[in-house]
């Protein structure tokens, strides 16, 4: 019951947009640019986009540390989790100032990713890892088409970015360390088909 509750707590923690980084957002060493109506307007889906993967993170590396049975892979994804909330804050923030908005599905996000990294968990810690290096290198990939997409004034989004694509590189390259195996083609392909659902949804609401 006690886990049951302080999972409840976080995901409504989540869903609610409130995250605490530990490291303060890279946003914050660049000059402040005014951009105009439809740059923010774009910034803003795109920022839209990444928060909500965040989200996702939260709850699939909640669901797999709290089904793994290893306490040093449990102890990765809570490391990963922990550097993933900064993330959530950094998008956060940028999403205010750009005055826009999270995404109105991020309950309906956040159900589905959590589902999914329980599934994961309960094939065993190999698979579980190999999800998470897969997972890794698709948002690594869709990070860096961010960075050539983001308006060119706006380099405090493009700063924020650019730290959470070597962040999630890092965090692909612990899993595999960990000893994950590598995932079927077929599942690969369903995860990015997954994946434009939700990046082309999420950039409108």
């Amino acid at each position: 019951m006690d886990q049951f509750i302080i999972s409840l707590d976080k995901a409504l923690r989540v869903i609610a947009g409130i995250a605490h980084s530990a490291r303060p957002s890279p946003a914050l060493k660049v000059a402040d640019v005014a951009l105009d109506a439809a740059e923010k307007r774009h910034s803003a889906g795109l920022m839209r986009v990444n928060h909500v993967g965040e989200v996702c993170a939260q709850a699939l590396y909640d669901a797999q540390g709290r089904f793994s049975r290893n306490p040093v892979t449990r102890q990765q994804f809570s490391q990963a989790a922990r550097e993933e909330e900064d993330h959530l804050a950094w998008t956060a923030q940028r999403l205010v100032d750009l005055g826009s908005h999270p995404s109105v599905f991020n309950p309906l996000w956040y159900a589905g990713a959590y589902a999914i990294g329980a599934v994961a968990a309960r094939m065993g810690d190999a698979q579980s890892l190999g999800f998470v290096v897969e997972t890794e290198r698709q948002v690594e990939a869709h990070l860096a088409s961010h960075l050539e997409k983001l308006p060119v004034r706006d380099e405090k989004s493009r700063a924020v970015v650019e730290q959470m694509r070597l962040d999630e590189a890092a965090h692909g390259a612990a899993a595999q360390s960990l000893g994950a195996a590598a995932m079927p083609a077929p599942a690969r392909k369903a995860m990015g088909a997954m994946s434009k659902v939700m990046t082309t949804t999420a950039y409108y609401l």
